[in-house]
């Protein structure tokens, strides 16, 4: 389903456009079945896995909002932010292919009317650790601008609410979760799985930053996940020693951190302990060249299919 998405710029217009169509919604439903409204907040730059959200969002709803914004809340080197792809117009026929019905794409004045904001989401201590540790202030500035996503996007209560995360920004799916639960948020949150190029690569804005000598390189990141994930459904130990050795004897990659974690709390498991109840979340971030890439995989004990 191909479409030419509305784009709209300031709050006023994406509220009254998107009561527009659920008016419309509305009015084509079923009796006693109310219309629902999927949001997929981006920064633009957008690529498969963004499509992917897109996609998922159209299936499930009767009108889809898509926000590209770039965060600077998010940004702690002024070069990072300058250097975030902004391709606005490429962004809206991508989104139009998935059926995306309004493209919100405010301007940072629209986003931040009273400048820089004084109060802000504070992600706590989750925010602090792995990623937050790499990136201060960053979980914050990411919680600030998606509350007030699902603020401005936010239908009436005779509507369903749904927002759309990609898995591969595992610790920010989890923080968002956690907000929506404190803060009594009316919204499901949706984890969309990880879109990966044919070699294994996850897919990221940043990738295009990547020279051909880069991305072979970060191969390896995706390559010891696989690796690690197969060790545990066999139950053999996680070993993220040998993994992190294996990235070590990459030149090109510096390792940030390589971890299994519980994938609500993002507490590391000690050891090498295997995950006792449910799954557990192996994450990583490395920079590979001038590029920092993060990606995961879930690992469960036992889980491998037998062979015959």
């Amino acid at each position: 389903m191909t479409t030419t998405p509305l784009l709209v710029s300031t709050p006023a217009d994406l509220r009254s456009t998107t009561a527009c169509l659920l008016d419309g919604a509305r009015s084509r439903a079923a009796a006693g079945h109310g219309p629902s409204l999927g949001l997929v907040p981006t920064m633009g730059g957008l690529h498969e896995g963004h499509a992917s959200l897109a996609r998922t969002a159209r299936g499930d709803n009767d009108v889809v909002v898509a926000s590209i914004f770039v965060n600077p809340l998010q940004f702690g080197d002024p070069a990072d932010l300058e250097r975030y792809p902004r391709t606005l117009d490429d962004d809206v026929r991508l989104l139009g292919s998935c059926g995306v019905d309004v493209v919100f794409a405010p301007s940072v004045g629209d986003m931040y009317p009273g400048g820089e904001p004084l109060v802000r989401v504070g992600a706590g201590r989750m925010g602090e650790i792995l990623e937050g540790a790499s990136r201060p202030g960053h979980f914050d500035g990411m919680l600030t601008v998606v509350s007030k996503l699902l603020n401005l996007a936010m239908p009436g209560a005779a509507a369903e609410y749904r927002a759309y995360f990609g898995q591969k920004d595992a610790q920010q799916l989890a923080l968002i979760r956690r907000m929506v639960l404190d803060l009594n948020v009316p919204v499901r949150i949706e984890g969309v799985p990880i879109v990966r190029d044919d070699d294994g690569l996850a897919l990221s804005s940043r990738n295009r930053f990547l020279g051909a000598e880069d991305h072979r390189a970060a191969l390896v990141l995706s390559r010891v996940l696989r690796s690690v994930r197969e060790r545990v459904e066999h139950g053999r130990p996680l070993d993220l020693d040998a993994a992190r050795a294996e990235i070590a004897a990459e030149e090109r990659v510096d390792l940030d951190y390589l971890e299994a974690v519980d994938p609500s709390s993002f507490t590391p498991l000690t050891g090498d302990a295997l995950p006792v109840v449910g799954p557990a979340l192996v994450v990583i971030a490395a920079r590979v060249g001038a590029v920092r890439l993060i990606d995961n995989t879930v690992i469960q004990a036992g889980s491998a299919r037998p062979t015959h």
